[in-house]
């Protein structure tokens, strides 16, 4: 199992109403994808970000489905310009000596065929973790 996370804080000035619909829009594009086995969005609690999301996936091959649905991409394009500090991670149980490459290698695919995405990744103003474009393994 996968559990990919990220935490997240909107840039100043977005509404509460801005934050209101955008987090039920995240929450409704990850709810349509059929590979995540579990989800949760909401306020994270116990650290610098106001928002974060766990979703769980079955393996790298659903990872990679998730990362490149449809349905991920149209959070990306809506939230991430919103967005000002954001950090990914994820915890496995996998035992593969390789697996934080790989899903590494997933990242770095995704922002070579969607530079779309990447340039809204490069825009943040800070953005860190596993799916941080240029960054290899963990």
């Amino acid at each position: 199992m996968i559990y990919h996370c990220i935490r997240f804080t909107l840039k100043p000035g977005v509404s509460e109403e801005d934050k209101t619909a955008r987090l039920a829009q995240m929450r409704d594009h990850i709810n349509a994808i059929p590979v995540i086995k579990h989800r949760v969005v909401g306020p994270d609690f116990g650290g610098e970000y106001e928002y974060g999301a766990v979703t769980v996936l079955e393996d790298l091959e659903a990872y990679e489905v998730y990362m490149n649905h449809p349905a991920h991409l149209a959070m990306d394009r809506s939230g991430l310009p919103i967005v000002d500090k954001f950090v990914s991670y994820d915890v496995t149980d996998d035992p593969d000596p390789e697996v934080g490459a790989k899903i590494a290698d997933i990242h770095r695919r995704r922002y070579e065929n969607k530079p779309e995405i990447a340039d809204l990744v490069s825009g943040l103003n800070e953005y860190t973790g596993s799916a941080a474009p240029g960054k290899h393994g963990n």
